[in-house]
């Protein structure tokens, strides 16, 4: 028992406050933690490596006089029933008036009739100049041409986009169905995910939800562009790791062993030898992958990031349960897999993805470029490989060549430094019906503006700039693997565009990484709220602050709805939300 006369600490006759703080004091406050040693450590062992879903509190139940019983049934149906209700909402959004505007907005003119083409003659033809206007007055009924037409993007969306013309004619709704059913996807997706990466059903709704009512996301779900299906095989991949590395570090778990306490304890020789098995989500996550790269080439740059995410994860495992050389160990027992179920199945996948213009006639009367082996590219030293595989490389060069030299002026491109800010969006949609017609008041006075913009939720996206400054100091300082996942996300779907600076790109390319900017707006709410143990007025504060964050996105998204669906407005009402000039 120690007394105030036996203490060593010379500063004893101060103040608290006067006192010097301690080094590790000091470190804090630039985000260090000190790590627990001994059994304390120990013992938390097999949390570490699969740690459990938070659960709701007695208190909680108490407080919405509901029995304990009840509250328990609750908090097992809240892991699936949060999501699916947060999923109807984000769905109910995006269907409603889907076919509004009647008319073929922005590159839809592309994607729309590439795709009725692909599911009707397997490539891509040429259409006559007035072919909108003709599909919109006939409702879709026109005769698909014959002329193969030169493209520069894959067919994997243009399929998914084709599957709904199939289903519901070849009209607005038709080719906008399977974007709005992706884009609902992609919310239960993300609020799955969000639960399971921060082990809260709260944080993974509020993620869904945080996603449901982004402009952006909400815009590319109503239009048939291909980066609203990137965006999904994206998040589906993404969700497939993260099953994957629970799954494998249960199996880790369970082969360790246990003391006589019935705790697990960390070895050596376990952590570094044993196999994972051949692990089915991370070959799913490969075909997803495969199926990004398939719909816009920039899903390769997210293939490579999620790759070199997976190993990291799989070398973090063996490091927790013990192993000395975990890096090692992992390039030796995990890279093998890692590699052979996302690069070669991916590049299947690839390959598959064209098999309709493979499969097209090679006489001239087929894909673009498909009688190049057969023409132009006769002779060489390349000659033994299949006449298709020459032609189809030889399109992809050219289509490389066509992507890096891309430099046309237009209205709405943007560099990539803008996108975080909301600086420059992309008008798909502009009308400026007079009072009394198409939706315009009649006592409008002036005309109004109808339009449908391209722009992510402002509050959204600003706070996402505070978040995503608090992920890289909670992955940089706390090594916070979640916050380094949330970083790696957005990393690989917006840093490789600052490389091509110079070419004609446009902010709506953003969408991709929309997802993990809402997991970490989360996070950072996660973090407003407070740790378990806080007190009730450091909770109050928390809940008060992050309440009043999502009401004002919230706010902000119902504010500019009538610009996300075309829905005519004064004029007057559509300049004051122009808040940026850059908008214009």
């Amino acid at each position: 028992m120690t007394s105030t006369a036996s203490s060593t600490d010379t500063r004893k006759d101060l103040a608290p406050h006067e006192r010097r703080p301690s080094w590790q004091g000091r470190l804090r406050r630039f985000g260090h933690r000190p790590v627990a040693a001994g059994p304390a450590r120990d013992a938390g062992l097999a949390g570490r490596l699969v740690p459990p879903y938070a659960q709701p509190g007695p208190r909680l139940w108490a407080a919405l006089g509901l029995p304990q019983r009840l509250g328990d049934r609750l908090a097992r149906w809240a892991g699936w029933g949060g999501p699916l209700l947060v999923t109807l909402l984000a769905g109910v959004l995006r269907f409603w008036h889907l076919g509004s505007p009647k008319a073929v907005i922005f590159d839809e003119t592309y994607y729309a009739k590439d795709a009725w083409a692909l599911v009707h003659r397997g490539f891509e033809v040429n259409w006559d100049k007035n072919a909108n206007d003709l599909i919109l007055s006939t409702g879709g009924h026109v005769p698909v041409p014959h002329d193969a037409a030169y493209v520069v993007h894959p067919p994997v969306g243009k399929y998914v986009i084709g599957l709904g013309e199939l289903m519901f004619g070849f009209d607005p709704f038709g080719w906008r169905f399977m974007t709005a059913l992706l884009g609902t996807l992609s919310v239960l997706l993300l609020c799955r995910i969000g639960r399971r990466l921060f082990r809260s059903t709260f944080l993974g709704c509020v993620a869904g939800a945080l996603m449901a009512v982004d402009g952006l996301h909400f815009v590319m779900s109503r239009t048939s562009l291909l980066d609203g299906v990137l965006m999904f095989f994206v998040v589906a991949a993404f969700g497939c790791l993260l099953i994957d590395r629970d799954r494998s570090r249960a199996r880790l778990a369970a082969a360790l062993p246990v003391d006589a306490d019935g705790q697990l304890r960390p070895d050596a020789y376990v952590a570094e030898t044993a196999r994972l098995g051949w692990r089915p989500w991370r070959w799913a996550a490969g075909l997803l992958l495969g199926l990004a790269a398939g719909t816009k080439w920039n899903g390769l740059y997210i293939l490579a990031a999620f790759c070199v995410m997976a190993v990291l994860w799989d070398a973090g495992a063996r490091r927790v349960a013990g192993a000395h050389r975990p890096y090692l160990a992992a390039l030796k027992r995990d890279t093998g897999i890692t590699f052979l179920a996302t690069v070669p199945v991916a590049l299947a996948v690839y390959l598959l993805s064209w098999l309709g213009w493979i499969l097209s006639p090679a006489d001239g009367t087929g894909g673009y470029f498909r009688d190049w082996a057969a023409t132009e590219g006769r002779g060489g030293n390349w000659t033994f490989l299949p006449d298709w595989l020459r032609s189809l490389w030889h399109y992809e060069h050219e289509v490389y060549e066509f992507h890096v030299g891309l430099s046309s002026p237009h209205t709405y491109m943007s560099n990539p430094w803008s996108w975080i800010v909301d600086g420059r969006p992309v008008s798909y949609f502009y009308e400026s019906p007079s009072p009394g017609t198409d939706g315009c008041p009649v006592d409008a006075g002036d005309k109004c503006a109808r339009e449908v913009l391209a722009l992510g939720t402002p509050m959204l996206w600003w706070a996402a700039c505070a978040a995503l400054v608090y992920v890289l100091w909670r992955w940089f300082f706390r090594r916070d693997w979640r916050a380094g996942a949330i970083a790696c996300g957005v990393a690989a779907g917006y840093l490789p565009w600052f490389l091509y600076q110079e070419r004609t790109i446009f902010f709506f390319y953003a969408v991709v990484f929309v997802p993990f900017l809402c997991l970490a707006v989360a996070m950072l709410i996660g973090a407003l709220l407070g740790p378990p143990g806080a007190g009730d007025t450091r909770r109050v504060a928390g809940a008060t602050g992050a309440g009043v964050l999502v009401l004002l996105i919230a706010w902000n998204f119902i504010y500019f709805w009538p610009l996300y669906t075309g829905t005519a407005i004064p004029i007057e009402d559509w300049r004051a939300r122009m808040w940026l000039d850059t908008w214009v």
